[in-house]
């Protein structure tokens, strides 16, 4: 079979297949001209599933001379040579995306230049270009794509309903529209305006303006010449799907594993299975760190060091997180230093859990007391002095009333009682936000009630001590201070040549966490000395699991978030329980520790630690306010 070179219109429709996959792509192509051309107003028109596409923007508008220009193959005012590639400043650059769209469907340009007397119009169908015209129009460009895929009757079968596909284009303009904060946006969809962003002030507005979730927070981080800047929701408001982290490789919008794993990573300890959060992301680098031109409709990037783009990322929204600015002004400050005189050889252990008592600083209260084990049962005490009818006092018995008076404090009788006030005293030192809620007792001896200014909360008070327990026993892995036992010999363990490679460019820093690694073989890697807290029947699915993000990832992160799923379990097991009797000064202690960690207000797992009830909903329950 000899070799012939193929007719202009079918090379035509090959490039259409590829960069017009969807009338999704189609809009991006046509936005990002837009963009690329000065416009700070764009409005987008859609019917039939895409089929029937209208862009109109303000930009620079094109030369009557351009106009079939514009509609070849490889033709752009944006780059013109090789090295151009490696600096760009436009969204567009390949110079195929009109010639493609214009091969698949009939395509009507109208463009006018500022100080031109009129507009210039182009009309091609299918590839075949018609004669300019002279017609009315503003300055910028109009461009209206109908009957589209009409001439592949086979490609045009492949587009899924009108629902899904308009669902598709809404999805890709939201995604340009967070990209360009001072672009204005609207959106038609089927004649119906279903979206009008007008232009903001910073991304943070933009961002608050599109997902409509406030109070939204910012993070930025930096890793040699890779910035990132992050603008997310806290970790109460969460989507179920991942569909809600929204990517930008400089300011393009782009699908990445790595970057997505980067911002679970930052929220890790802080969301339960199934729950994803909420984050909008740029990453910025040199552009001759990044290649822009690795797939057809550049919803993918490749970084030169795609390391330190994750560890980037992972810090921009981590940092904040940590300073947990949902709790307002009373937020604890971050990074507590490691606990002083606490080794690993003070994590006493039984059955393999650590005891509490051993754990905590002498001045923290344990759980350890056998008389608190006994069940303490609600009681109900209601006195209404007879000089005194007109207003009864309510009189509250606190569940830990018999915990309390174990600890020498003297309960007065019911009619010497008055109702809890919430009153600060004055002058007095800062409280955290915790230690600041006047806790009011136990309820179902589980939940601790307290009370601020304006609600109740409700500590669930095994999440809130196993967050402190695990917070403490990180601090100590991270200090250093934990127990190592050598191996008679080295335990070996296999895995591929490249992971062997990847994993000892990492082993200083794998040292620090307590593991010794050498290298036995060019496909073996040789254990000399672990933690005691690790098994060293997982050792090998722990390194293994390590080296293999660290390929991916090019990150460090894989064994410490091992050791904190163990740290977890470890706490869990160690801290006072659902159904356990607390006195008054245990519960204060707890919060006033709590205060030590900035995120007590999830458990290791994720779990909400407190649950809020305002009082204007109360008063609305009961009919004082409509």
């Amino acid at each position: 079979m000899s070799i012939h070179v193929l007719p202009p219109e079918v090379v035509d429709q090959i490039a259409a297949g590829e960069v017009v996959e969807r009338p999704a792509h189609l809009v991006k192509e046509l936005v990002e001209n837009s963009i690329d051309a000065g416009a700070t107003r764009v409005h987008i028109e859609f019917f039939d599933g895409g089929r029937i596409v209208k862009v109109i923007d303000n930009g620079k508008g094109m030369a009557p001379e351009d106009l079939p220009k514009s509609l070849e193959r490889f033709a752009t005012s944006k780059i013109s040579k090789t090295d151009d590639l490696w600096s760009l400043k436009t969204f567009g650059f390949r110079g195929e995306a009109l010639a493609s769209i214009s091969a698949v469907s009939k395509l009507t340009i109208t463009s006018r230049r500022e100080g031109d007397e009129q507009a210039h119009q182009l009309i091609c169908e299918y590839g075949k270009k018609r004669d300019i015209d002279k017609v009315g129009g503003s300055q910028g460009t109009t461009i209206l794509m109908e009957n589209l895929f009409d001439n592949t009757p086979a490609r045009l079968k492949f587009l899924k309903s009108d629902a899904a596909e308009n669902g598709a284009i809404k999805t890709t303009l939201k995604a340009m529209a967070l990209s360009h904060y001072n672009v204005e946006i609207r959106i038609q969809e089927n004649g119906k305006l279903v979206s009008f962003w007008p232009a903001c002030k910073t991304r943070k507005d933009r961002v608050e303006q599109i997902l409509e979730i406030k109070p939204l927070f910012e993070g930025e981080a930096s890793r040699e010449n890779v910035k990132a800047y992050a603008v997310f929701a806290d970790p109460h408001n969460v989507a179920k799907t991942a569909k809600n982290i929204w990517l930008f490789a400089q300011n393009r919008w782009i699908q990445d594993r790595s970057l997505q794993a980067a911002v679970n990573e930052a929220y890790r300890s802080l969301l339960m299975h199934g729950e994803y959060p909420i984050a909008v992301v740029w990453v910025e680098t040199d552009p001759d760190c990044v290649d822009v031109n690795i797939h057809p409709t550049k919803s993918q990037v490749k970084f030169q060091n795609a390391s330190l783009a994750f560890r980037a990322v992972a810090a921009s929204l981590r940092g904040t997180l940590e300073q947990a600015p949902w709790l307002g002004a009373n937020a604890p400050k971050p990074g507590p230093a490691p606990l002083e005189g606490v080794s690993a050889g003070d994590y006493k252990s039984t059955q393999g859990l650590p005891n509490f008592a051993a754990v905590t600083p002498k001045e923290n209260l344990t759980f350890q007391d056998s008389s608190l084990n006994t069940t303490t049962f609600q009681k109900k005490d209601f006195h209404f002095p007879s000089a005194n009818l007109q207003q009864p006092k309510l009189n509250y018995q606190c569940l830990a009333d018999a915990a309390a008076s174990r600890d020498n404090f003297e309960t007065p009788p019911a009619h010497q009682q008055s109702v809890p006030q919430y009153q600060p005293e004055k002058n007095q030192e800062p409280q955290g936000y915790w230690s600041s809620l006047e806790v009011l007792g136990q309820a179902n001896l589980t939940y601790i009630v307290t009370q601020s200014r304006d609600k109740i909360i409700f500590v669930d008070q095994h999440a809130a001590h196993e967050r402190v327990v695990f917070e403490k026993l990180m601090s100590a892995w991270k200090g250093g201070k934990v127990d190592v036992q050598d191996f008679l010999f080295p335990l070996a363990i296999d895995m591929s040549p490249e992971k062997v490679e990847a994993i000892l460019t990492l082993g200083k820093e794998i040292e620090r966490l307590g593991v010794f690694i050498e290298a036995l073989g060019p496909g073996t890697i040789g254990v000399k000395a672990a933690p005691l807290m690790i098994k060293e029947s997982i050792l090998g699915s722990v390194l293994d699991k390590m080296a293999h993000e660290i390929v991916e990832q090019g990150g460090s992160f894989s064994l410490e978030r091992v050791v904190g799923d163990i740290c977890a379990t470890m706490a869990c097991h160690s801290v006072v329980r659902a159904g356990q009797a607390l006195g008054l000064d245990q519960m204060k202690t707890l919060l006033r520790d709590m205060d030590t960690f900035p995120l007590s207000s999830f458990c290791p797992h994720g779990r909400p630690v407190s649950v809020e009830y305002p009082f204007y909903k109360l008063e609305k329950d009961f009919g004082r306010i409509v």
